[in-house]
Parts: structure tokens; sequence; C-alpha cells
């Protein structure tokens, strides 16, 4: 049936269902003509009706009555075909809303929507039958029971990096629905176990899990699994939803949001606004490209054919141009307002801070309108401080609420604990809350997310178990990926039967997360890490969706001795205030008369900061009745003795020590081992922690 038409309103932008019909609105400034197309259902061949919009302004608008939710729509948008000029209308290609809540790609075929096609005048082919299709979906009406945002204290925070499907999509996950938002409901026990406070997860908004990559010699496609590509950003991933045709999108997204803060765990995305999957001048036209080019996308000042590429994927988001920067902002309150989630990672994060030009500017109002938005005020907001265009924010970037992922954290923990000589100090930084990238600027210890891994390089076994990448399985010779890892592999490149080997493994991983835990910041660690998950030497899994990306739950019996360390791990950083300062070290003392911190060498209040320095101690005052931790760190490969600071009427017990094996290594609250005489022998490449008592 044909919907009576009414002239509708130029906002909300979107379709927005009321209680008489559907209004759509769509933003283009240099169109001439803007067509809704509306299916029957997701899968049609064509459309149930063509309306054309009114315009007000750059404002395309109408109101279909009697419209409800469930419908499936597109638009075809028209105007001049000029890219020397920037733009790149072309009516044959039907797009998708830039605000659309869901859509759904049964007839999607990627090839169909290139900008070139060799001997073919792209511009006469219609990809209509084969194209993208939004959802008409009306966020109304889910029954939250109760349930907000979490709003943790950002220093009580442990954050666990995943991506939704791979958590579930071994065949030995046991889940119901593996590869999904549901499926991600049924291994919430498991995290609630663990003690992670919030999942980070990998972009959840609709990109192309349809791309093909490219092909490897034996016919295996490699497909686009981590989803750094974004086609929609208010849509939940199709793939990653169980009835996607049935419209229930957000539906599926806020049962597991609800789960997860049921639970006490908080989720933050994260979002990819630097750029779009419609690449270069020869790449696909899904949305923008065809909305309207010239807004949307940084285009080369002295040839607006070609794109500004300062993300490394083939094209720019506008993220400062006045729409640029209104979706953006209308998009993260969207996601807080109607999905309840706790905060964003923004991935490439500084091309927030490029102007119209691109140039870095710190008054981007992109970001200052995130920093002071009302709906977003309790939201945690976490950046990516660089991008692939050479700017580097680590430290500086705008505003005062963003935390950062601290890349130099990553870099100097993992030179100390591989060995690497003169690194006492920084690691003594780096563990004091990194106040040389923070403290001058007015930012927090909290500005700090300290990770050693995440998805983007080794995991954690793959640190301690490769000297070199290996990404052959990529289909790109071994050529992507970062080359220096700073990783070491303990003496054998990859998997080994030599126990001494495994065992220092174990052991530097036991290093790692003990310095990531007592360090001031945010810890953050990649999901599996615990497990000991391998990716078999690959530091850049982008394209396998696999078991090289998949989490393996035998792991979880196989290696269950490091997740009992991690678990150990996570509760003792909770059990201990000293830990979760939200203020830089300062002059301040507790009520038993120590200072905040003081640092140490192999003699108490002798710090050995030389190049050739191995070892490193430091006391940390306990927070009100909460007992006072002294640390030892031995890079060294031999023993070392190391004296303790005397504590009238105390004594040190040992809480943790690296050298011990599995949660052996971590004792259980209560029954930590007294620590007798005046010194304490640390193993070599251990670190220990001993509690007053």
């Amino acid at each position: 049936m044909n919907f009576p038409v009414k002239p509708g309103q130029p906002h909300p932008l979107g379709a927005t269902v009321d209680d008489h019909g559907v209004n759509f609105a769509l933003f283009s400034q240099h169109a001439n003509s803007v067509t809704l197309l509306v299916f029957d259902a997701h899968d049609s061949l064509v459309p149930a009706q063509e309306v054309a919009l009114s315009r007000t302004f750059h404002f395309w608008h109408a109101h279909l009555e009697g419209l409800r939710a469930g419908a499936h729509y597109a638009f075809r948008v028209d105007g001049p075909w000029d890219p020397a000029e920037g733009h790149r209308f072309n009516r044959n290609r039907v797009l998708v809303d830039p605000y659309s809540k869901g859509n759904n790609n049964a007839l999607w075929n990627r090839g169909d929507a290139g900008d070139t096609v060799s001997g073919t005048d792209i511009r006469s082919v219609d990809n209509l039958v084969h194209s993208l299709r939004s959802a008409v979906i009306d966020p109304r009406g889910f029954d939250w029971g109760g349930d907000a945002p979490l709003r943790r204290p950002t220093q009580d925070s442990v954050l666990y990096e995943m991506h939704v499907g791979g958590f579930t999509k071994h065949p030995n996950s046991g889940v119901e629905n593996p590869g999904t938002f549901l499926g991600a409901i049924e291994k919430i026990p498991y995290l609630k176990d663990l003690g992670i406070t919030a999942v980070e997860l990998m972009p959840v908004f609709e990109f192309d899990e349809k791309d093909v990559l490219r092909r490897l010699p034996d016919g295996t496609e490699l497909r686009n699994f981590w989803g750094y590509s974004t086609m929609s950003f208010f849509a939940p991933h199709r793939a990653f939803c169980v009835e996607p045709q049935e419209c229930r999108h957000l539906d599926e997204f806020r049962l597991m949001v609800k789960a997860f803060h049921e639970a006490g765990i908080e989720v933050i995305l994260d979002v990819v606004f630097n750029h779009t999957d419609e690449g270069n001048h020869e790449g696909t036209t899904i949305i923008f490209k065809g909305i309207d080019n010239r807004v949307y996308y940084h285009l080369v000042e002295d040839d607006l054919r070609y794109y500004m590429d300062y993300t490394g994927t083939g094209n720019t988001f506008n993220c400062n141009h006045p729409i640029g920067a209104k979706l953006i902002v209308e998009c993260l309150e969207y996601w807080v307002r109607e999905m309840h989630v706790d905060g964003f990672r923004f991935d490439e994060g500084t091309i927030l801070v490029r102007d119209m030009d691109g140039n870095p500017t710190s008054y981007a109002p992109v970001v200052w309108n995130i920093e002071l938005s009302e709906t977003l005020a309790d939201s945690k907001l976490i950046v990516e401080a660089w991008d692939a265009g050479g700017e580097y924010e680590i430290g500086r970037f705008p505003g005062f609420r963003w935390a950062e992922w601290n890349g130099r954290f990553r870099d100097d923990v993992r030179r100390f604990v591989k060995g690497d000589i003169g690194t006492t100090g920084t690691i003594a930084t780096r563990i004091a809350g990194s106040a040389d990238l923070y403290e001058a600027s007015g930012h927090q210890p909290t500005n700090s997310i300290n990770l050693v891994v995440c998805h983007d390089g080794y995991t954690l076994n793959d640190l301690v178990s490769y000297q070199d990448k290996h990404n052959e399985a990529n289909g790109e010779g071994n050529g992507d990926g970062i080359q220096e890892n700073l990783s070491w592999n303990c003496g054998v490149e990859g998997p080994t039967t030599d126990r001494a080997v495994e065992d220092l493994r174990e052991k530097q991983i036991r290093n790692f997360t003990v310095i990531q835990f007592l360090s001031q910041g945010v810890p953050m660690i990649l999901s599996g890490d615990e497990v000991r998950r391998t990716q078999g030497g690959n530091n850049n899994a982008y394209c396998q969706d696999n078991e090289i990306s998949w989490f393996d739950w035998s792991l979880r019996e196989k290696n269950a001795a490091t997740f009992e360390f991690f678990k150990r791990m996570i509760a003792f950083r909770m059990r201990n205030a000293c830990l979760r300062r939200d203020k830089f070290f300062g002059d301040g003392k507790n009520s038993r008369g120590l200072p905040d911190i003081a640092w140490h060498g192999t003699a108490v209040d002798r710090p050995d900061w030389s190049e050739s320095a191995t070892a490193l101690a430091f006391t940390l005052a306990g927070v009100d009745r909460e007992p006072d931790l002294h640390v030892i760190l031995n890079q060294h490969p031999e023993d070392n003795d190391f004296e303790l600071p005397q504590l009238p009427g105390r004594s040190w017990k040992r809480a943790v020590d690296t050298s011990f094996s599995g949660g052996d290594a971590i004792a259980e609250p209560g029954r930590e081992e007294p620590v007798h005489g005046s010194s304490y022998r640390a193993q070599g490449r251990s670190v220990v922690v001993l509690i007053s008592g």
C-alpha cells in the first residue's frame, strides 16, 4: 500500500516514529533532489513506494502517515556528478540513512556500489536490487526495569577489551547464539568471576562483514573481522544480532547491556568516527559519499577528486564540519540515552582534533561539545590519541575528562619486563601514574589507560612467545603489522615443550600483570590474556574471523592457574585503595606516618636511577586502615637481596611473588606468609609485593 505523505519536519534527522506515522529527515547541502524508497520487507527487490522529499534549507524531509516500525527504507540522492569539485552524487546508488537504527544486507553486493568499474560508466549501473536497506525502528517501549549507566568511579575500573563475535564464536563456547550480543550474555558469569568492572567492546556499529578483502591461494576468503570500518553509526551490527530481519537490533543490544549492568559490569563502546567504509575515490558508495561527499569528508585541497587520508584507510571523516560534529555528538548521546552504554573509546581519536582544513587545534568543536554535553557528563571518554597522519597527542589531548590509551606506558613496561637496561626511571614514572604526561596540564592518573597489549598487536601470551611477527595468514606476505613489538620469546620462537621456557613465559606474564595492576591509572586487559590466548604470533589479525581470533574456551581449564592469578590480582587491586588514587603522589603521609610513596633500590631509600640499574623497590602508604605495601621489582636474571623498610610494631608479609607458579603467586587474603629478617631475596626476573601487618 501507499502511505499518505505530508511535508513533515526537518528535525530530528533519521526515521522517527510518532503516534501518526514516521518522519524522515536527511541533510544534503548540495543535492538537487532526494527520493525516499519504502520497501515491504528487508529483502524486497523493488520499493513499494517512492516519495520525493521536501526541502527546508539543506534538510530534506517527509512524513508518511500510518507507516509503522518494522518497515525498511533507503534513499536516492541526485545532484552534480563533478568529482573535480568534490561532488559524487549518483541517483543510481541506493543509500542507507546516516541516522538509521538498524540495517539489513540480505541483498547486498558491494561490487555494485563502487565509483569505478573498468570499461563501465558506473553512473549508469543501478544497484537497487543489491543495495543495503535501513530499518524503521522505534527505540521506545523497551523494558529497562530501572536500568541506567552504572557511573562507577574511573579509578575503580578494570577494563576488558573484547570482540563481541570472537568472544563466543568458537565451537567450544557452548552458547546458544554464538557470535552475538545474546551469546555474550551467557558468558557474563565468567567475566564476573574474573572480577573485571567494564567490557570495552570492539566496534559494534554496522560494518560490512561480507567485504572480501582478499583470497588466499587455497581459496580462503579473508573478511573484515575487527569492524573498524563503520557503515552506519546509530545501528548495532546486524551480524551480532539473532533476528536482524525482524528489526530487533536495538532490543538484542539492550538485553546485553541490561544483563551486564545487572552483573555490575559497565559497557564501553569502541567507536570509529575518524573514517568510514566508503574508502577512497575508487571506493564504495554506501552513505556519505552519495549524500554530500564535499561536506562529510576531508578532500585534497588542490584536487577535490581525492581524499585526505589521515587514517590510513582511504578517507577521513570531517568531524569538525558543523554537520559532522552534529552527527557525532547526537550519536553518542543516543547510545547513552537510548542504549544505556557507560562510555566510549575513540579509535584514532586525534582525527577529532583536526579542524575543517585538517590541522590540529586545541579548540576542536566536536571534542568540546562531547566534553561539555550534559547527556554525556557521566560517560567515560577514552581516546586513542594518535592517527596514521602522524599526529600524536598522548598527554596533550584537548579537554580534561578524556582518558588516553597510554602507549608510553605500554612501551616502557614492555622494555622493563623483557630486560632492557636503563629503564628503572621510566618504569617508576609509569607506575606512579605518568605524571610527566598528565600532571602539568591539570590531568589526573585516571587520564591514563594502562595497557600492555590490546587487539592491535600481540596477545600477552604471544608477547612472551614470539620475537618476530607471523602474519603470513593475512595474505600480505607478512608485510602488515608493526615490526617492532618490544617482545621477547624467552629463548624459543613460538610453541615449545621445553618446561623451563614455558615456566619463564608464565612468570613474565605474571610480571607484566602485577606491574600493570600496581600502577596508578586504569588497567585494561585483552580478552583471553587471562587464559593465555594465542594468535600464533599474528600481530594484526584484523581479517581472521576464525580460530586465530576466537576465544578458545578450552583454555579456561588448560590454563586455570593463569586465570586464577589474574582473578586474584584484580581482587588485590580492588582491596587496596592506595593502588587506585585519583590524585598524583604528593608530600602527604598516612596515619602511620608513611609518605604516600618512597622509592628504594636494593637498599632502603637509595633508589638507583643509573643506566645500569636492574632493581627498583617502593613503599606505598596504605589508605585509612588498609595495610601499607612494599613492592620489589627485580629485573635482573639473577636473584637479589632487597633491604626492607622497618615498621615499628609491625612486620611484612608476602602477598605476591611472581616466582611462584599460577595462583600460588598471590596469597589469599589472611593467608599471607610472614617475612622474617630485614631483607627479602627476590628471584631473578620477579615482582614481589609485601603487605604490612
